[in-house]
């Protein structure tokens, strides 16, 4: 190993450990009340050390919502590569990946959705606000497809499929920032998957065309 990828390494090694840190922070304490050097402290460097891989709370924030982000894309593109499976069977198997989305880190995604409705993002590097938008639209792309499939296979209604993934993404926003409100108020009830459920059905109910 030369010694410019053993730095390199270095780099992303450190870079992780600050990522680990800032989400145990953020858990405990929300991003209003979280700050660098309370980071830096759980992390166990200098505050000094944190700049040198983000400029601001802002961004380091928002770097935890593209391993949601990336996991996302790698879903969706499962989703699209099964060629043999229908339009119906490619609906469920989105909305199955949709569980899995907010299985991997339920924390990190009610977040991102918290930062793309916030001032966050006016903070961020024009390269990580490229990539989050990259991304997000790759994303949106990603499950028009499948719509856009369904309505050529005319098994769903003809409508914009872009303007579809739009409204099942806002779907599936809305219920997790809601049902994660309501935990604030009851911590010992969770209707998350249930609630996201019927959504979900009845979403797929009204795309289906009538036979």
């Amino acid at each position: 190993m030369g010694i410019q990828e053993r730095k390199e390494r270095e780099r992303e090694r450190r870079r992780q450990q600050i990522i680990v840190a800032a989400k145990r922070v953020f858990s405990e304490k929300g991003f209003n009340k979280a700050t660098m050097e309370d980071i830096a402290k759980e992390a166990e460097l200098s505050p000094g050390t944190l700049y040198l891989y983000f400029k601001n709370k802002e961004e380091l924030y928002a770097s935890l919502s593209l391993r949601i982000l990336q996991y996302l894309m790698i879903r969706l593109e499962h989703v699209n590569a099964e060629k043999n499976a229908g339009a119906e069977r490619k609906l469920d198997n989105l909305m199955a990946a949709m569980y899995d989305v907010y299985d991997f880190d339920p924390l990190i995604i009610i977040n991102m959705f918290q930062l793309q409705s916030s001032e966050t993002l006016k903070n961020l590097s024009d390269e990580l606000l490229t990539e989050i938008q990259d991304l997000s639209r790759n994303s949106i792309g990603a499950m028009a497809d499948i719509f856009r499939e369904g309505i050529d296979q005319g098994v769903f209604v003809d409508k914009h499929p872009v303007a579809m993934a739009d409204i099942f993404w806002s779907l599936f926003s809305g219920v997790v920032l809601w049902e994660a409100s309501k935990k604030v108020i009851n911590k010992e009830k969770d209707f998350l998957k249930p609630t996201l459920a019927t959504a979900f059905e009845v979403f797929a109910q009204g795309i289906k065309k009538k036979k």
